[in-house]
């Protein structure tokens, strides 16, 4: 299976350009104003890619590599992002991001949005003093009287779960709660949830080659004001392997496009219902080049539309 990394190798091994720019983001050494999207039912702006904390940069944090995780937090930052997604089911990620974040007070800078799942997925009921001992770990770690959003991870036990974030949403220690899920059989019990409860955001996953969240759970998000996370959008490891050996077709550069990571990025944030896409990474190449996504034009639709066909004749 080819990763991103495989990919990069690839293009340097057999002469392909990497159209990475870095200066997509700076100009005169400062950031360039990254695009934005409004928490619906509020005035609050968030940039529309930010960084999830799965994966490879789970690895890293759980190999210790504390100066790297603090090189990224730190890139996200100073290059104009905010977002940042953790779980405590991602190993040793939220833990490590966190103590870093409070050491450096990124943690007042970042908009950090976690998890609780002590259930496992879609599990049945929990001890409500095991999943409050997990929130109150989150908190403990990032230092911080009041977390911007925690989310049920993969729908477990949200009765329960759900229950107890909005007490604390409540409470004020909580500015927005949700509940996420990247598995198809529990799409249907997402889009009950996003009727009956009070949710702020959802996660999903979503990619150029994964729509089923167009149908209905996107316009649903749209019409109850929901905000939308994106996890997944280079789908895992499949979307590098669909264009190993392809270049970028030469219209790309009609949207401000330089990468394929930026081509899988600005197809998802384009869509008018997504608030942000929080691809994970363990290197700083590909964070500032996933950002460069969050500049210049985004396709209109049939823009994404011939972006599909590209992708479909690949």
């Amino acid at each position: 299976m080819m990763t991103r990394r495989d990919y990069l190798k690839l293009c340097a091994a057999t002469g392909v350009a990497l159209a990475i720019n870095p200066r997509l983001l700076l100009a005169d050494n400062s950031p360039r104003n990254l695009i934005t999207r409004t928490i619906p039912g509020t005035s609050e702006q968030l940039p529309v890619v930010g960084l999830g904390s799965s994966a490879s940069f789970s690895q890293i944090a759980g190999e210790g590599d504390t100066a790297t995780v603090r090189e990224i937090l730190q890139t996200l930052v100073q290059h104009g992002g905010s977002v940042f997604d953790t779980a405590p089911s991602y190993g040793a990620a939220e833990r490590v991001a966190a103590e870093i974040a409070r050491e450096t007070e990124l943690n007042e800078k970042l908009f950090w949005a976690t998890k609780v799942n002590v259930a496992g997925r879609g599990g049945g009921s929990t001890d409500p003093a095991a999943a409050r001992a997990q929130i109150e770990q989150s908190f403990d770690w990032l230092g911080k009287p009041e977390m911007d959003l925690i989310q049920v991870h993969n729908l477990g036990d949200v009765p329960t779960q759900l229950g107890l974030l909005k007490e604390y949403r409540d409470a004020g220690r909580l500015r927005y709660i949700g509940v996420t899920t990247t598995f198809a059989e529990q799409y249907e019990e997402l889009e009950r949830l996003m009727r009956s409860e009070p949710l702020d955001f959802i996660g999903i996953d979503y990619a150029i080659d994964h729509r089923v969240m167009e149908q209905r759970i996107l316009p649903l998000a749209q019409e109850r004001e929901i905000g939308v996370l994106v996890y997944l959008p280079f789908g895992r490891t499949r979307l590098w392997q669909l264009v190993e050996g392809h270049s970028l077709p030469d219209w790309a550069a009609d949207y401000d496009i330089a990468s394929w990571g930026q081509f899988f990025l600005k197809f998802v944030i384009a869509h008018p219902a997504v608030t942000a896409a929080t691809p994970a990474t363990s290197q700083v190449r590909h964070l500032v080049d996933n950002l460069g996504a969050a500049t210049g034009r985004l396709p209109d639709e049939e823009g994404r539309q011939r972006m599909i066909a590209h992708i479909e004749s690949l």
